[in-house]
């Protein structure tokens, strides 16, 4: 792993750890009704779709067990559709697939 993408995974896990801490405490009622929140692992998501695009080909297509068109993608729809944004769709992210991705992160940071 190039120094540049291992740079890009610490930030990707720093945002997941971010998420993690933004939601902890939450149901998904309560996220609902928490603009500050929304808005904060949102941006959160849009961090790490960008981040994702500055991954090296080669270390996206020797883990293709992560969905990483799919994380850039989400950083779009979040990033230019946030009125037509499903935020129950962004808390079903941040709490399901986030620690997921975090855990893939840092097994990649570790096996180096």
């Amino acid at each position: 792993m190039n120094e540049r993408d291992r740079s890009v995974l610490l930030h990707i896990a720093g945002e997941a750890v971010m998420i993690e801490q933004l939601i902890d405490g939450f149901s998904i009622d309560s996220f609902l009704a928490d603009e500050r929140t929304k808005r904060a692992v949102a941006m959160s998501l849009i961090n790490i779709g960008e981040l994702v695009k500055l991954l090296s080909f080669e270390l996206r297509t020797a883990n293709p067990r992560i969905p990483w068109k799919d994380i850039a993608g989400l950083r779009d729809v979040t990033a230019h559709g946030y009125k037509t944004l499903r935020m129950d769709d962004i808390w079903d992210t941040a709490k399901n697939e986030m620690p997921v991705l975090k855990k893939e992160v840092e097994e990649m940071l570790h096996s180096v």
